[in-house]
């Protein structure tokens, strides 16, 4: 008999990334950080500088994963994104970098022949200078990726 380890670890795991010395940029660790204190059972976060191969035993460990990043907003696009992931063609992904969720789920599934459901939610970002506060822009972002984030678990814990 085989037993699937992930049925008795948490469902979903929400990892922020960026440099949180870098303004805007440390906004995916916040959230990540806000999410913590959510005390949810089910929800594990992680606030991370960057996406590492390491984390791909942490992806192997959930059923669902919600990534969370900053992206240079302009005038056109200014909103908070929130899109699923597949992870890229494997026969390609060592040729990339990790440090994007769609490599790091190419490498979960090349590692465990598993990959959990995923969404990238992107917070619009104006300051990427040295500093540790955030831009009106990116705080508005923070409130609402938080919003989006627990609509995407509301809809994963209800989904059969």
């Amino acid at each position: 008999m085989v037993i699937d380890l992930r049925e008795k670890l948490p469902n979903i795991l929400v990892i922020g990334y960026g440099n949180d010395l870098r303004s805007d940029d440390g906004v995916g660790q916040r959230v990540a950080n806000a999410v913590a204190t959510w005390g949810m059972p089910q929800v594990r976060s992680l606030a991370v500088v960057q996406l590492t191969p390491e984390l791909a035993e942490s992806l192997n460990s959930c059923k669902f994963v919600v990534f969370v990043d900053a992206y240079g907003a302009s005038e056109k696009i200014c909103a908070v994104q929130v899109h699923p992931l597949k992870p890229l063609d494997t026969g390609n992904f060592l040729l990339g970098h990790t440090s994007e969720p769609r490599s790091l789920l190419a490498l979960t599934q090349a590692l465990y022949n598993y990959y959990p459901r995923a969404w990238l939610v992107t917070i619009p970002a104006v300051n990427f200078e040295l500093g540790e506060t955030l831009s009106a822009i990116a705080q508005q972002g923070l409130a609402t990726a938080l919003t989006q984030i627990s609509i995407l678990i509301e809809g994963f814990t209800l989904s059969p």
